[in-house]
């Protein structure tokens, strides 16, 4: 059986052969080694009849391949058999391929591992050391100095509301792109001409202004709109698409 399989798939020979076996539905501890070497020697050919550089651990595998077929081969029989009491012959490779499955395992969970940690966003841990202070400690004063302590303690607790209330509506503030780039259709509405000046609100901070430069980029990337700055530095003016009134 012949299979037709992309030459730009596979990273290297172990991970042509995972293919192969997984595709033709074996065990890897019972390698069929008279097809599967058919199959990886057909591959290697096709690469060859493409003009692809055959990488050199390719043809090294192959080679190994072809032994272990002939190992596999009785005189004058076309079938693969074991003869009892001798070590299989696919043991080493049936180890390197379960070796090679493991690597690759760990590999793509790590890669997915980073992929997730891309997308988790931390808030920089701040100094509440002046709010907090030390242990508070049950002392005999008069009542004056308890006044103290407790308007002190009022304090301490208004700050840290502050601080809190600030962290939420930071967070309420932030936007995604898709967000943002709703809001900027929603501007165009109006008008079919912007200046970017006019996409930012007055109270905005870095992260909005660059969310909004970021989800301009992202509409020019749509076709949505197109852009020209008339002087260096100067303001940047975003016009809609399919606007004829307005210059490129």
């Amino acid at each position: 059986m012949t299979y037709k399989v992309k030459l730009d798939v596979f990273e290297g020979p172990f991970d042509l052969l995972v293919y192969l076996i997984e595709h033709a539905r074996m065990s890897i501890y019972d390698i069929r080694v008279s097809e599967i070497t058919t199959q990886y020697l057909s591959y290697i050919r096709d690469m060859k009849r493409q003009d692809v550089t055959v990488a050199q651990e390719f043809m090294v595998l192959a080679a190994a391949l072809i032994e272990l077929k002939a190992k596999m081969l009785l005189p004058g029989s076309e079938e693969e058999e074991i003869p009892e009491g001798e070590e299989d012959p696919r043991s080493e490779l049936v180890a390197r391929l379960l070796e090679y499955k493991r690597f690759k395992e760990m590999a793509e969970f790590f890669a997915q591992q980073e992929e997730i940690s891309t997308h988790i966003h931390t808030k920089p841990r701040e100094d509440l050391d002046p709010y907090t202070g030390p242990e508070e400690e049950l002392l005999r004063t008069d009542i004056e100095q308890f006044a103290r302590a407790f308007r002190a303690f009022l304090f301490r607790k208004k700050k840290l509301e502050e601080i809190r209330q600030d962290y939420e509506r930071v967070e309420r503030q932030r936007m995604s792109i898709e967000h943002k780039i709703e809001q900027i259709r929603s501007f165009f509405r109006r008008k079919p001409k912007l200046r970017f000046s006019e996409l930012i609100a007055r109270e905005s901070d870095r992260y909005d202004v660059v969310l909004t430069f970021v989800s301009v980029l992202e509409l020019v990337k749509q076709a949505a709109v197109r852009v020209r700055q008339p002087k260096q530095f100067g303001d940047i003016e975003i016009v809609l698409k399919g606007d004829r009134s307005q210059g490129s």
